[in-house]
């Protein structure tokens, strides 16, 4: 009898053994660090020639890649549809997740699409089928962005990753965080250089079309504006505007998307409403009374804004006015990009002009379907031709919940310009 009983302790505790075994393993499956890689399995597409005009609605904010593609941010995914002129957001041409951590910005230069994630690691995908290209490490991000349902803070303005173009014609990735900032080389992923950064007395700006990272330091002395080369992380200059006071308020103009490839910038006191344009020729900043108003654009050579209700357009080194549009009413510049000023008019009208000349390109009313035109815009892209809005519900309230911000669930108005 005892002999029976001790075989039946074994055998429960042989069991007990497999069956905890057993919930380990679907923990360990369900909870450990995992990346999931979903290719394209269709033909990578050709660029788009659409009409100018409103394309459709999305839920999601999209970055046009390649002038093919629109990638979308998910809280643990980079993902991708095509073409990039659907009406609605399509299938996944490709899609990449990870686990656990969280996806904090998207960055994208020719057909590469550089994804950062809150424990710093850097992944970067082929714009064409999806692949993994390579992995590096990165500095813990600073902040993570207060991404909305849209996540348009993910993938319009990065916190912390920038683009730019170094001396050599490399393309460099730059990630920043509290203490440290890296750079990577974009075609292969290899590290170029990481730099310590002081903790909490010094803030980004962004890059220039040149390879320098702007900061702000005032780790020091009274704030000061630095400029580090992004090829190789060392510091080449320190400049302050003459007469400047301890504290600086520094804002990147003209650039490229986001805060990456900025050709200016301007400087004020924290409690001024204007500033002071400067244009970055690699050397010491050049000033430009051009861009000092807050609301004024840089395209090009031209600095574009309202001044007394009416759109002009003066060239950004001289102040001359080239061109003036008193015939547009009343309304703000949303977005700019190569060749393209957007203006939306306050009946929300979207007109797109020649930065050059003035002259229209597009007109038309920035709705579609039923949705009408009484929302207010919220944030705006503008790359490849393309304009995205987001419209937000009247009366805007940035604590609402997304359903009561939002105009509706597909918030996102794409339109051709």
């Amino acid at each position: 009898m005892g002999f029976r009983n001790g075989r039946r302790r074994v055998v429960l505790a042989v069991a007990a053994l497999l069956a905890v075994a057993a919930i380990a393993a679907t923990v360990y499956r369900v909870l450990a660090p995992a990346e999931v890689s979903t290719v394209a399995t269709r033909a990578y597409p050709a660029p788009a020639q659409p009409s100018a005009g409103v394309i459709g609605r999305l839920p999601a904010a999209p970055l046009i890649v390649d002038g093919r593609l629109r990638v979308y941010a998910a809280h643990r995914q980079v993902y991708a549809d095509r073409p990039v002129d659907a009406r609605y957001r399509n299938t996944p041409f490709w899609s990449y997740r990870r686990w656990p951590a969280e996806l904090v910005g998207v960055v994208a230069t020719g057909t590469t699409v550089v994804s950062r994630w809150s424990d710093g690691r850097l992944v970067a995908l082929d714009a064409r089928d999806g692949r993994v290209a390579w992995r590096a490490d990165g500095p813990t991000p600073a902040r993570e962005p207060a991404a909305r349902r849209t996540g348009a803070a993910v993938v319009w303005d990065a916190p912390g990753l920038y683009l730019t173009r170094a001396a050599d014609g490399r393309d460099v990735v730059v990630a920043t965080g509290d203490e440290e900032a890296r750079g990577v080389e974009v075609a292969g992923g290899r590290e170029l250089w990481r730099a310590a950064l002081a903790k909490g007395c010094r803030s980004d700006v962004g890059t220039t079309p040149s390879g320098q990272l702007v900061g702000v330091d005032r780790c020091a002395g009274p704030a000061a504006v630095e400029f580090r080369d992004a090829a190789t992380g060392a510091v080449t200059a320190r400049w302050r505007p003459e007469g400047a006071g301890d504290e600086l308020v520094v804002t990147p103009v003209g650039c490229r998307v986001a805060r990456s490839g900025c050709p200016a910038l301007r400087t004020a006191a924290p409690s001024d409403a204007a500033g002071r344009g400067w244009l970055l020729d690699g050397g010491t900043p050049v000033a430009a009374p051009a861009l000092d108003r807050p609301d004024t654009q840089l395209v090009g050579e031209q600095a574009v804004g309202i001044v007394d209700g009416v759109l002009v357009g003066r060239s950004a080194r001289t102040g001359d006015e080239v061109w003036r549009r008193p015939d547009l009413g009343s309304g703000r510049v949303i977005a700019v990009q190569p060749g393209r000023v957007h203006l939306l008019t306050d009946a929300n009208d979207l007109v797109t002009l020649d930065p050059a000349t003035g002259a229209d390109r597009s007109r038309f009313t920035l709705t579609v379907g039923q949705d009408g035109t009484g929302y207010v815009p919220g944030a705006a892209y503008a790359a490849d031709g393309y304009l995205a809005v987001e419209r937000l519900r009247k009366p805007v309230d940035p604590d609402a919940d997304d359903q009561r911000y939002y105009l509706t669930s597909e918030p996102l108005v794409l339109a051709a310009t």
